[in-house]
Formats: C-alpha cells, sequence, structure tokens
C-alpha cells in the first residue's frame, strides 16, 4: 500500500479536466493509500458516480439486491462517525445492514454539483456535495479514466479512487 502523500503527488501529476468532460456513468474503485474508508465503499457495494449534462451529480452509486443502481443521499451518513469507527465498515455486518437501509438512504434526485476548482495546484473538475463538508476533485488519467481525490473539511486524508466510464452498469 502506498502512503497518502506519495498518492498525492500521482494525483497532481495528472492533468486536468473539465466538468463537461464527465458528463455520464462511471464506475468506481478505491486506491488504498492509507485512509480510514480504503475499501469501506467496495464492502458496501460501492457501484460509482453519475453525473449529469445540468452540472449535478448522483455522487453515491451502490448496487441494490436487485442489482440496480441505487444513488444514495450523503446527508444521512454521519462523516465523523464513520472516519471513526471505520473498521466496522469493513465488515459483513456492516455491508448487510447498509444493504438493507438503501431504500431508506435513497436520494430524491442529485446531491451535488460540477464545477471547477483549485486543488493540487491547479484548476480542475471537482464534484461538490451539497449538504456534506465534502469535495471530490478529479485528474485525468486517459480518455476512459478518471482519478479523484476526495476531501473532507477539517481533516487532513485524502480519499483517492479510480472512475472508468461505462455504457452500462
Amino acid at each position: 500500500m502506498r502512503d497518502q502523500q506519495t498518492v498525492f503527488e500521482e494525483f497532481r501529476r495528472l492533468p486536468s479536466i473539465a466538468p463537461r468532460e464527465l458528463l455520464g456513468l462511471w464506475k468506481g474503485r478505491g486506491i488504498p493509500a492509507e485512509h480510514p474508508f480504503d475499501g469501506v465503499l467496495e464492502n458496501l457495494g460501492w457501484f460509482g458516480k453519475r453525473f449529469t449534462p445540468n452540472m449535478r451529480a448522483d455522487a453515491l452509486l451502490f448496487r441494490s439486491r436487485e442489482h440496480r443502481l441505487t444513488a444514495i443521499d450523503p446527508k444521512w451518513i454521519p462523516i465523523r462517525l464513520a472516519l471513526r469507527f471505520h473498521s466496522v465498515g469493513r465488515t459483513r455486518v456492516a455491508r448487510d445492514l447498509f444493504s438493507c437501509l438503501q431504500r431508506r438512504l435513497r436520494a430524491r434526485g442529485p446531491v451535488a454539483s460540477l464545477k471547477t476548482a483549485v486543488f493540487g495546484g491547479a484548476e480542475s473538475a471537482a464534484m461538490v456535495y451539497d449538504m456534506q463538508s465534502i469535495v471530490d476533485h478529479f485528474r485525468r488519467i486517459d480518455e476512459v479514466r478518471v482519478m479523484g481525490a476526495m476531501t473532507i473539511s477539517g481533516d487532513p486524508r485524502i480519499y483517492f479512487f479510480e472512475l472508468e466510464r461505462v455504457d452500462e452498469p
């Protein structure tokens, strides 16, 4: 596993991407970098993100039991508690409980906005959550993949992830 600084330097070396280039459906996977959330989203069935033409986003898409995609509203997630008890998020109990709670956590529409922001020394696309103090910053890996860096206000650690453009879930 690489450390935060090493992965951050990789992120910084990547070229910027414009918000409009992110439109569509993206499948995600975490990039282990000594963050408390490493492995948590995958354990809970995280699929990825969807960006719409009106610059809005389904920030957290999960696979439901029926294998459909369910957009979760992050406003219901106690982020400080999740950071503190992150190891629970990697358990089977957490996966089963989250699966049962998905209907109650479902978003009523997009829950974040796409814009441009400066991060890591460059201006690039960013997704700002509506009801959480979270910003995902993006850089281009290649034509179908981007690297993301999720920042949480008040926490110096960065959760890194990769998104790959997909046509169908």
